[in-house]
């Protein structure tokens, strides 16, 4: 390889390095994780959203055998572009925070609702969230806030789930009547 082609092929991975060393992480549980990570996908400074697994103590967990975990989205984010309170935002906006049960058609121990906090500063952003939007919706917030745990890709399959299967997802969500759960709760400021 020529001197130039090995210098610009290492300017490259330093920039690649340096922008992946930019990015920050954040867990967030919201019921079927297929829904969470298509609304996050879509978050402007939002980089990645992964489906897996989080909170329980069994290792390598599967769709068929995750007791103990919640279904979850690893979210990878460029904090110059969207902060971990407007990420925590963004999150509220597409749940019913006040579903004790799961989310919305999806009830169920693994389908409950949480924040998973990596530090004292997301855990005071996750808990003041909650105050705010426990009074502005005068009711109960069941979304728990949880320190960080090991996170478990979920299978191929359900990975960008709604982008493969447009059709599947659009029936699931329609028949589950997230969208008009999501008015009811927060009016025009569902989804945002």
């Amino acid at each position: 390889m020529k001197p130039l082609a090995i210098a610009a092929a290492l300017a490259a991975a330093l920039i690649a390095s340096q922008a992946q060393a930019a990015t920050k992480t954040a867990v967030f549980a919201g019921g079927c994780f297929w829904s969470v990570e298509k609304f996050f996908e879509a978050t402007p400074g939002v980089t990645a959203a992964v489906s897996g697994y989080s909170g329980g103590t069994s290792a390598n967990p599967t769709y068929e055998n995750h007791a103990g975990h919640l279904e979850a989205v690893k979210v990878t984010y460029d904090p110059a572009k969207i902060t971990y309170a407007q990420l925590v935002d963004r999150f509220y906006h597409n749940i019913d925070p006040t579903d004790p049960r799961g989310q919305i058609c999806d009830t169920g121990p693994s389908y409950r609702t949480a924040v998973f906090t990596a530090n004292a500063e997301e855990r005071a952003v996750a808990e003041a969230a909650k105050a705010k939007y426990a009074k502005e919706l005068g009711a109960t917030i069941t979304v728990t806030t949880r320190n960080a745990a090991p996170f478990w890709n979920a299978e191929g399959y359900h990975q960008d789930f709604a982008k493969k299967n447009p059709a599947h997802y659009e029936r699931y969500r329609v028949g589950c009547g997230r969208d008009r759960v999501l008015r009811v709760v927060w009016g025009a400021q569902a989804g945002r």
